[in-house]
């Protein structure tokens, strides 16, 4: 009890000095949040083309909309009760459509991304159970303390996180628009903070969408308007856990929710695709799933969504996600990651007689418990020889993907971060 009231004593004197030294210099870079894969409130109105496959579905469920017909969508605590499970998964299902190249929402199910620009729609994927669902809650008010405001100073860029980018060559509707939205943000932010370049904080997928923005823009846009880019547990290189999304459906943690209910609306997200373990990094000799008919390595994915009876997704992981996939290309601007470490990870899946309707047997490995310790430090063996990037790598151990965004020694580290970039600038300027 008494290392543990010690610690707690350290941390907030930690916190103290360090929001003192922040506060004192009242030089604060804009910054803006992005966060990660399910990690903001989604809306959704149905049409009258949304066609409902049980009485249960249909479109006076749910009871309470908005005067024009919208509801939350994600996150809804209905989707604990089997029979909404189902409507909840065909409403969040995303469609690719080859003749277009690119994916599209259900038929009669439109979706839209409350609060872009605030961080209002990030704190709490439910609001009325806000215990329950917070998400960026703890982080914000972390750095509130720090003298950050709202829609002043701090900003949030929310995104429908089933959707992805695509590489050049292929369309990319919502991702793109996303990506414009985001630019428009951060000069907007700048702007109205007399020039500031801003500090780019992600989490997770957040991660992966900063990196191409940056990337898609010109070195003198980057050099105006960025002053660093945080990155929170960033899946750089994919996850094994993807895989067993893929094969077997994944419940989030979320109780009575059966995995199999929610594994097709899982297979036809963009981003998730987008987050399979990547060839490059994961090699070929590296066994991720055995069954008894065959050993998957990250070069057979396309065969093992084949063999999943996902035979739809081969074409555009083929096409869209192995060219996206392929090469991280340094930004160019100071990077900063933090990541957890020592966490249990999945690291090869076993597929018995049940085959892959059944939740495999699982080795693990290092990682943040999502994400594979290579993913998280790809950017380091990647970029070291990149001249003009700086990175630095955090590591907190012990600390969860999930939790790296409210627990204290990673909000101490984070506050840490964020304290020392608006320092720098407040030193260089006096």
């Amino acid at each position: 009890m008494t290392v543990v009231l010690i610690k707690v004593a350290l941390i907030f004197i930690s916190m103290a000095i360090m929001l003192q030294a922040c506060q004192a210099s009242s030089y604060l870079h804009p910054l803006i949040l992005v966060p990660g894969s399910g990690g903001n409130q989604l809306e959704a109105r149905l049409t009258a083309s949304y066609k409902p496959t049980s009485l249960f579905c249909s479109r006076l469920n749910p009871i309470h909309k908005d005067k024009d017909g919208w509801f939350r969508l994600w996150f809804d605590p209905t989707i604990l009760l089997a029979p909404f499970t189902q409507c909840f998964a065909e409403r969040m299902s995303l469609y690719y459509e080859p003749e277009v190249d690119d994916y599209r929402n259900a038929p009669g199910v439109e979706t839209r991304v409350p609060h872009f620009g605030s961080t209002q729609s990030l704190l709490y994927l439910d609001p009325h159970l806000k215990h329950i669902t917070s998400y960026m809650e703890p982080l914000v008010k972390s750095m509130e303390k720090l003298g950050y405001v709202d829609s002043e100073t701090l900003f949030g860029a929310p995104y429908d996180f089933r959707y992805g980018l695509a590489p050049e060559g292929h369309p990319s509707k919502v991702g793109t628009k996303y990506l414009q939205d985001l630019k428009a943000l951060i000069e907007e932010a700048s702007t109205s903070n007399g020039g500031k370049p801003v500090i780019l904080l992600s989490h997770s997928l957040g991660g992966l969408f900063v990196l191409h923005l940056l990337n898609r823009n010109s070195p003198s846009w980057r050099q105006k308007y960025i002053k660093q880019f945080v990155a929170l547990s960033a899946p750089w290189g994919g996850t094994v856990q993807e895989m067993l999304t893929f094969a077997s459906g994944y419940s989030l943690g979320v109780p009575l929710v059966k995995p199999l209910l929610v594994r097709e609306e899982q297979r036809s997200s963009e981003s998730n695709l987008w987050l399979m373990p990547s060839p490059k990094l994961f090699g070929a000799k590296k066994p991720l799933v055995i069954t008894s008919n065959y050993t998957y390595t990250a070069y057979d994915i396309a065969r093992f969504l084949n063999d999943i009876g996902f035979s739809q997704g081969v074409f555009p992981y083929k096409t869209r996600i192995l060219p996206l996939v392929e090469d991280l290309v340094a930004p160019k601007v100071p990077v900063t990651c933090i990541i957890g470490s020592g966490v249990k990870t999945p690291e090869t899946l076993f597929y018995g007689v049940g085959g892959f309707d059944k939740q495999p047997d699982i080795v693990h490995g290092d990682g943040d418990g999502t994400v594979n310790m290579v993913s998280l430090l790809r950017v380091e063996v990647e970029w070291a020889k990149e001249k003009n990037q700086t990175l630095k790598m955090i590591k907190i151990p012990g600390v969860s993907h999930s939790s790296i965004l409210k627990d204290d020694d990673a909000l101490v580290e984070i506050v840490r971060e964020i304290c020392s970039i608006n320092s720098n600038s407040f030193r260089a300027v006096f």
